[in-house]
């Protein structure tokens, strides 16, 4: 035991023991070693050869730092200073030996002349270039050697710093023994290697004098020397090792090099951090040093015993301000460093620890990235992201209805969700996730990982301002998709049509391969005009591809009959090989009778052009192997009875839920007998037996059996087909529509009074708000269906536009060669100009309003469209008007030929010659020709008594924007304001028509994008993606001659109305199933029907029949049992009849005949029970004399 006298240090074998003053075991003056107070003592042990007086020997190592680097850079400034002195005193010799290296040139065999210190000085520049751009390459970030090399540096120095963590634990000098002590040769081979790197870097370096200076020389200089210095001596010491928390100030650096940090944020951010921590564990290393070890000048003996963790913590409370006093510093040097460090320190603290939490809490909540799930897909949805958007989307996408939903939604916007919205990604977080960024940019692309993603989905503002603005905007998100992921698949919402050419510009855009875009307007209006046809049809189809659940209501009431249907939805499935040969009407029977499916189309596939959706075809279409089925039904497990269907197995089975896949093999000559007996009973159908009852038939050239309307002008010897001239084009190219010539916008103006004198009935009256600064609606999408080349010339209605002239002149320009349409300028809101168009003898009403985005408040954007429907409403009719205008000669529509039948006043509808009144198509009717006759005498006339001066039953369809407006148009209705749309009773009875309910295509068309071809094909009269091409190129139908090949793309079905009051279904309409008039019609007309439009109060059964109300509401997909009532209207596909109106007289009877039918229909309800008995007495006979079906 060696103990200092007077001192409080006892040293023992390889320990440092702290004892207290007064309990000696040696004094100074014992035979002991004796050491001066000067002196200070290490711990010694005697099996490492270390100074045995056991004296520091700290001054060796800062030597040994402090002869690297001045000596060093003596040497640079030496050298320099020499080359200084050597450039100036041989200028002017430089001078003297170019003058001679003039005169005397050393000539070389190839021609060029130097002299030979050039030669010497350019080899020897020549060999140090090459070394420096070599040792440059080595250490450059730009290769990927350099980035392993620096990565490596800089590891190696973390490695040396965790060394230097542990040692601190240790005295600050002691002796080791180098071949035992494991950390000590580890952090010797670190710096061997440091060596080596920083000999890379001073070799290329271009300035040696600032490389020497440099930040990490002087790490290198003041760390590596004493390494070496501590094997020669067999001691350690701690000194100024910490050096090396500097390298962390490259940290970034690194990170870069790594492709880690690739934004400006993330780079400051760890910029910031890695200085200021670097900063303070150095400093915290200095006050550890100088602590421990004491102040030379004090004999080393006001030292005090810190760890190095205790130094960190007192830097950080002094840099802080706040300073405990707990530790503090007690050496001069200590404290002189504490006094320029809080200067400093204090500094860097109050700017950058303000700065680091600025950018951690503006760092993006959602800024990471998705992580793909093994074994489920995923999809991007981006575009409009809004609580009510998102939440329509995943109320439809997630529905239970759907087969099990194995996909995760991804969101991407570039603004952060509000609260409700981050409530909502919350309930769902199962499923849905959300990140902050654009799709325009690839790095929040590759971030969402679109490039794996099953589809991209594009959402569009409905509700914008500028729809041309937001349609490019959707545009540039596709193009930006595309570019980035060709493959993607890209199902986008547009609003204007004309903007969907844009999509056919980008090379990779395919709708072949799943692309898709929704155009709202399209589809809109396209509901719209379909309503016109048949009213109602509009919220049949939007519930069918919207997912409700069934809610059941116990009560009798009109909401439980259209709850069932809202239940139903459209499916597809593979029908099974047991359909294979059948024709469609065959199977189509088959699926709603046995299998309790409706089937309306199939995707057919034909050797000579590619795959088609067919709806309803005929008998001369037979199924074939895979073919996919378009169905109605509620649930999606229901329409797997088609695919798992087996005559073998599920023949005798009554119960469709019992139809499950069967494990049998069977061929398909099991099935020869089935399908012979099938086609027999589909030939028996139409027996001349049962011809007799239900109306003549006969067989199309395709084998289909038509629908033959028995006109007593008709004569047997004329045309069945209809004669076509070549030479006048009456239809466009493509032949899906009538065409007509180009005309004038002037042509078609009406005046109020001209208005006034002509005859109009039967027609469709648009009402339009806009103005020469409104975004224009699309008016074309709502004519085209309604021009469908399905409809033979006389059965297209008329229509006629109110509204400003200055808008309709901007439509105009893609309305011009559509026949039978004319404007009246004005008002909606003016009655004077209502009446001038006959208001209360248009078959349809249709408001819409191209201001609806110029409000601000939600509430009012359907102000327009509100106050028109409630005014024509309230508006009252006078008996005589109809009279009057029936019985006078008329005046031609503007632009229409008073020569040809079809523009005849007659045309228009008024054949009917009879007090009509009502606005709603509801009259008394005192039908005057054609008499009925039967047994030789005039059958009585049906009188309706009802109500017949006032507008509340037009037939109005109001376009809306807000969907809690709907409360607003009907005054008489129950429904709240927080009432779904679809549960509300204008939407129930087709008279209010929401663009949201479109969203749900969306999520549909992903799931099956044959939905929306199908839809698409329903509403749209036929526009196919070649005519979407043609109206790219000329925005505008081109005419076109009529060919075989056009003139077969009008063989194609449209929806009707059936009237069941009268006509071959009479039998059935008291009383009948649904399931006998579904089987019937298709039997003997090949028509389809669908579902019922049925009168609200139609199930109360009541005697008071003038008090029932005249509003209709939709029924969708009756089942079998459903009975039926005679005032029932069936929504059916229709095929095209080629034997309709061959002469003005058919035109006249046509026309009569689908228009008092539906003024018939809508009336019914208030017949007399005695009119009723005497229908029923003499149906046979007319039916002999006038086997018409009436339809509308």
């Amino acid at each position: 035991m060696l103990v200092i006298g007077h001192g409080n240090i006892s040293l023992g074998i390889g320990s440092l023991r702290i004892m207290p003053k007064g309990k000696h075991s040696y004094y100074p003056d014992s035979p002991s070693i004796r050491i001066s107070k000067m002196d200070v003592i290490i711990p010694f042990s005697p099996d490492v050869p270390c100074d045995s007086n056991g004296q520091r020997m700290w001054w060796a190592f800062l030597a040994s730092s402090m002869v690297t680097f001045f000596g060093g850079l003596f040497i640079i400034l030496l050298w320099r200073s020499l080359n200084y002195l050597w450039t100036v005193c041989c200028h002017c010799n430089t001078k003297k030996k170019n003058v001679h290296r003039v005169h005397h040139p050393i000539s070389h065999g190839d021609g060029v002349k130097h002299t030979k210190e050039t030669v010497a000085a350019l080899s020897e520049v020549g060999w140090m270039t090459s070394v420096k751009d070599w040792a440059g390459v080595m250490i450059s970030a730009q290769t990927l050697t350099g980035r392993v090399l620096v990565v490596l540096v800089f590891a190696l120095s973390i490695g040396a710093l965790v060394i230097y963590f542990i040692d601190s634990s240790d005295p600050i000098e002691s002796c080791q023994n180098f071949y035992k002590d494991f950390t000590l040769q580890i952090d010797m081979a670190f710096n061997v290697f440091f060596l080596l790197y920083f000999g890379l870097r001073f070799i290329a370096a271009n300035d040696k004098l600032w490389f020497w200076l440099e930040v990490n020389s002087v790490v290198d200089f003041f760390t590596v020397p004493p390494v070496f210095v501590s094997v020669y001596l067999n001691r350690s010491w701690l000194g100024l090792r910490f050096l090396r928390a500097l390298r962390l100030i490259q940290f970034s650096e690194i990170l870069q090099f790594l492709n880690i940090l690739k934004t400006s944020n993330s780079i400051k951010l760890v910029n910031l951090c890695s200085i200021f921590i670097s900063t303070w564990l150095t400093a915290a290393g200095f006050i550890h040093l100088v602590e421990n070890s004491g102040d030379p000048w004090e004999n080393f003996q006001n030292s005090q015993s810190l760890s190095y963790w205790e130094c960190v913590y007192l830097l950080m409370v002094t840099m802080s301000t706040v300073g405990y006093g707990d530790v503090y510093a007690k050496t001069t040097l200590g404290r002189l460093f504490m006094v320029f460090f809080i200067l400093g320190g204090l500094a860097m603290f109050a700017s950058y620890v303000p700065e680091i939490i600025e950018l951690i809490g503006n760092r993006k909540k959602y800024g990471g990235s998705y992580s793909a799930v093994n074994g489920r897909k995923h999809i991007v949805v981006c575009g409009h992201i809004t609580l009510e958007s998102v939440s329509n989307f995943l109320k439809d996408f997630l529905h239970k209805d759907r087969d099990d939903v194995n996909v995760e939604i991804v969101f991407l916007h570039n603004i952060s969700p509000n609260l409700e919205l981050e409530a909502l990604f919350k309930r769902h977080f199962t499923q849905v996730e959300f990140y902050q960024g654009s799709v325009l940019n690839p790095h929040d692309l590759a971030r969402v990982k679109i490039e794996s993603a099953d589809a991209c989905l594009i959402l569009a503002n409905k509700y914008c301002a500028d729809p041309d603005a937001e349609d490019a905007s959707n545009i540039m998100r596709v193009i930006s998709i595309k570019n980035y992921h060709p493959k993607i698949r890209i199902i986008t919402q547009m609003l204007q049509y004309h903007n969907k050419a844009h999509l056919l510009n980008i090379p990779s855009w395919n709708w072949k391969e799943g692309d898709d875009a929704i155009c709202l307007a399209e589809l809109k209006l396209g509901f719209i005009a379909q309503s016109c046809l048949a009213q109602g049809l509009s919220t049949m189809l939007a519930n069918l591809f919207s997912m409700r659940s069934f809610i059941k209501i116990e009560e009798d009431t009109w909401q439980k009959y259209y709850l069932e249907g809202v239940a139903n939805e459209m499916y597809t499935e593979y029908l099974s090989s047991a359909f294979v040969g059948l024709s469609f009407p065959t199977i189509c029977e088959l699926c709603y009778v046995k299998l309790k499916l409706l089937l309306i189309a199939i995707e057919y596939k034909s050797d000579i052009r590619e795959s088609s959706t067919l709806i309803n075809p005929g008998n001369h279409v037979k199924m074939q192997e895979g073919t996919l089925g378009f169905f109605i039904a509620s649930d999606a497990k229901e329409v797997k009875r088609a695919l798992f269907y087996c005559k073998a197995c599920h023949d005798d089975i009554t119960d469709p839920k019992r139809i499950k896949k069967c494990g049998c093999k069977r061929s398909k000559n099991n099935y020869n007998g089935y399908i012979k007996s099938m086609e027999e009973e589909q030939q028996s159908a139409v027996s001349p037996k049962k011809k007799q009852g239900n109306g003549n038939t006969r067989n199309s050239p395709n084998g289909s059996p038509k629908m033959m309307r028995h006109d007593p002008l008709l004569m047997p010897g004329n045309e069945q087909i209809e004669n076509m001239d070549v030479n006048v084009k009456k239809y466009d190219s493509t032949g899906m529509f009538h065409w007509c010539q180009s005309k004038d916008i002037e042509k078609v103006i009406l005046t109020r009074s001209e208005a006034a004198m002509t005859v109009l009935s039967g027609h469709v009256v648009v009402c339009i708000f806009g103005d020469a600064k409104s975004a224009l609606v699309g008016l074309r999408n709502l004519v085209m269906p309604l021009r469908a080349s399905n409809f033979h010339y006389h059965e297209l209605k008329p229509i006629v536009f109110v509204g400003s002239l200055e808008y309709l002149k901007r439509e105009w320009e893609t309305l011009h060669n559509f026949p039978k349409v004319s404007i009246l300028p004005g008002t909606p809101l003016s009655r004077a100009d209502l009446r001038a168009v006959n208001i209360n003898l248009c078959d349809m009403c249709v408001i819409l309003s191209a201001n609806q985005s110029n409000i601000d408040d939600a509430s009012l954007q359907d102000k327009e469209c509100i106050l028109a429907s409630l005014n024509i409403k309230s508006m009252q009719f006078d008996d005589s008007i109809g009279v009057l205008q029936a019985t006078s000669q008329g005046f031609t529509l503007p632009g229409m030929d008073r020569s040809s039948p079809e523009n005849s006043p007659v045309h228009g509808g008024l054949v009917r010659q009879a007090s009509i009144t009502t606005g709603a198509n509801v009259p008394i009717i005192t039908e005057l020709a054609p008499l009925v006759k039967a047994a030789g005498k005039v059958l009585p006339v049906i009188s309706f008594s009802q109500d017949t001066s006032s507008g509340i039953n037009i037939h109005i369809i109001t376009e809306l924007v807000n969907d809690s407006n709907v409360q607003f148009l009907d005054q008489d209705d129950d429904d709240d304001p927080d009432t779904e749309l679809y549960l509300t009773q204008p939407f129930a009875c087709g008279t209010a028509f929401a663009v949201s309910v479109l969203d749900s295509l969306m999520s549909a068309t992903y799931f099956n994008d044959n939905i929306l071809t199908l839809i698409r094909t329903l509403v749209t009269g036929g526009a196919t993606p070649e005519l979407e091409g043609l109206l790219a190129e000329e925005n505008a139908l081109r005419g076109g001659y009529s060919t075989p090949q056009t003139l077969a793309n009008r063989d194609r079905c449209r929806v009707a109305q059936l009237a069941l009051y009268d006509g071959p279904f009479a039998d059935l309409g008291d009383g009948g199933c649904y399931g006998d008039l579904f089987c019937k019609a298709l039997k003997t007309y090949n028509m389809l029907c669908f579902g019922i439009y049925r009168l609200r109060d139609a199930h109360l059964n009541t005697q008071s029949h003038t008090s029932q109300c005249t509003k209709r509401y939709v029924i969708t997909n009756p089942p079998y049992g459903f009975e039926l009532v005679p005032s029932d209207l069936i929504f059916c596909l229709m095929q095209f009849d080629h034997n309709a109106g061959q002469s003005q007289a058919s035109l006249t009877h046509s026309s009569h005949s689908s228009h008092s039918s539906s003024k018939k229909s809508s009336s019914v309800h208030s017949i007399p029970t005695t009119n009723r008995t005497n229908r029923a007495k003499s149906r046979d006979s007319r039916d002999k004399q006038k086997k018409d079906m009436l339809y509308r």
